[in-house]
């Protein structure tokens, strides 16, 4: 466990998921036991496919090979329109605070010449990759994550029992999916920016589902649900939440899995059921190299409850730019955003015409 942090050590259930979800009895039990432990722990792990351990070995290599250049060559792997790119250390601020994570994000990579990226919708435009190494490296692995990501979404339909067991993969439907490639500096290496010893704050992320991977450096706490806990991240921001207090399950790494856990958006759908899973990461004595996949709806789909229990909903493209736009502040695409009053785009039709 990262030094200066008091926690208790989860014991968190591990599922093997099928390669295919037809249905069947067992996809409903399955589906019944990964929405209890989600209910229960805040948090599952799913084993890694053995025939795609390349695939995520070179994932993890391509990480190394991109944090290993220098501060130059990384600085140039922005791009003013997606939010994509390289973040360096002390640049992502949660709850007012610099995290010390290094990140390389990948958003949906869209040429200049797609219609949505000339329309200027925010958060819309090209991935800067350093290499096309790089890239085809990570494509791969994305789509190996967005694969496990639509299982887990169909299974969370038969375990909820809803009455259309594709209400979450349609909503998934050209998904606003993306990918944070994740260094986090050993302790002592801090640049004066945060906290000593925090790698990033306490906060829940804001989608459908987080898959994430990290290697044998531990450093992940995660908050399982506590019934004297209500949040919601859309109301009123969760960065910062109880991030000092003892509630916290450290997540030990474990070999050939992948933890998941809600977000922000499986909460609204559900009626908060399964609510978003606040986490946090805590620097180690070592580097450390990890990996957070965010399975999403549609940008243009507006998020409301599926039992009808309600009449909240939420724009998820208006939620995902709040929130990038909250936690980079200084950064070009944030400033370029208000400079061509981007954020004015968010209300037109044509990005509220999924539901």
């Amino acid at each position: 466990m990262p030094p200066g942090y008091k926690a208790s050590v989860g014991n968190l259930q591990t599922f093997e998921l099928p390669k295919e979800i037809t249905a069947s009895p067992e996809d409903f039990k399955l589906g019944r036991a990964i929405v209890d432990a989600w209910r229960k722990d805040g948090i599952i792990q799913i084993k890694m496919d053995p025939s795609h351990a390349k695939t995520v070995r070179k994932a993890f290599e391509a990480s190394r090979n991109f944090f290993s250049l220098s501060r130059e060559e990384k600085a140039k792997c922005v791009d003013s329109q997606s939010f994509a790119g390289y973040i360096a250390s002390g640049e992502e601020i949660t709850n007012g605070v610099s995290d010390y994570s290094e990140i390389f994000t990948v958003t949906k990579d869209l040429p200049p010449s797609d219609p949505r990226v000339q329309a200027k919708w925010p958060c819309h435009g090209p991935c800067p990759w350093p290499n096309a190494g790089m890239r085809d490296t990570v494509k791969e692995y994305m789509d190996y994550l967005g694969s496990n990501g639509e299982r887990l979404l169909a299974l969370t339909a038969l375990g909820l029992e809803l009455p259309d067991p594709n209400a979450l993969t349609n909503l998934a439907s050209d998904g606003w999916h993306h990918l944070r490639i994740l260094r986090f500096p050993k302790t002592g290496d801090e640049n004066g920016a945060g906290t000593k010893g925090r790698g990033i704050g306490s906060h829940t992320d804001y989608g459908l589902l987080v898959i994430a991977a990290q290697d044998d450096v531990g450093g992940l706490f995660i908050r399982p649900p506590y019934p004297d806990e209500q949040f919601k991240n859309w109301e009123k921001s969760t960065a910062g939440m109880a991030e000092n207090d003892d509630r916290w399950v450290y997540v030990p790494p474990e070999d050939g899995v992948f933890t998941v856990f809600p977000g922000d958006m499986m909460q609204l759908i559900t009626n908060n059921h399964l609510p978003s899973t606040p986490h946090k990461v805590g620097m180690n004595s070592r580097e450390r190299y990890a990996f957070a996949y965010f399975h999403e709806p549609n940008f243009c789909a507006n998020i409301k409850s599926l039992d009808g229990a309600h009449d909240e909903q939420m724009h998820y493209g208006t939620h995902f730019t709040n929130m990038f736009m909250r936690n980079y502040p200084e950064r070009i695409t944030a400033k370029r955003m208000k400079e061509e009053n981007r954020m004015d785009v968010l209300d037109k039709p044509e990005l509220h015409r999924f539901n």
